[in-house]
């Protein structure tokens, strides 16, 4: 038997393995770019939650700049909300001046806030 075949009718090369033709099949080499944390966040969740689009995704060489495109996303948005959110509570550098313990308390309040936000618009949907 042919160590190697190819077939036509699909395009594919088979690997005889054993007494089976096992198809050669290679993952896509994709670009490496940088996850930070809402990009693992949104990875982990889709691993469990959505396998179909992991598969997806892994298949065809997309995961990682899907990935690193939500966690751009999360962290603009985050930024975003949080400099709106501060802007509209009045939460200031003058109040940073005057009281510093209240104002990292509201801004820890809005950070949460946005967080929470930002979890359930983008990381886990």
């Amino acid at each position: 038997m042919k160590k190697t075949l190819y077939d036509e009718s699909n395009g594919l090369w088979y690997e005889l393995r054993g007494d089976y033709y096992i198809p050669c099949l290679k993952v896509l080499a994709e670009e490496e770019s940088p996850i930070g944390v809402w990009g693992q966040r949104h990875l982990k969740y889709i691993k469990k939650g959505r396998k179909a689009l992991y598969t997806e995704l892994l298949t065809s060489g997309k995961l990682n700049a899907y990935l690193a495109d939500i966690n751009e996303q999360a962290t603009e948005q985050m930024f975003l909300l949080a400099k709106q959110i501060a802007e509209r509570e009045g939460v200031t550098e003058r109040l940073k001046a005057q009281n510093q313990m209240l104002w990292v308390q509201r801004m820890n309040n809005i950070w949460d806030r946005t967080m929470e936000i930002v979890n359930n618009d983008l990381i886990y949907v």
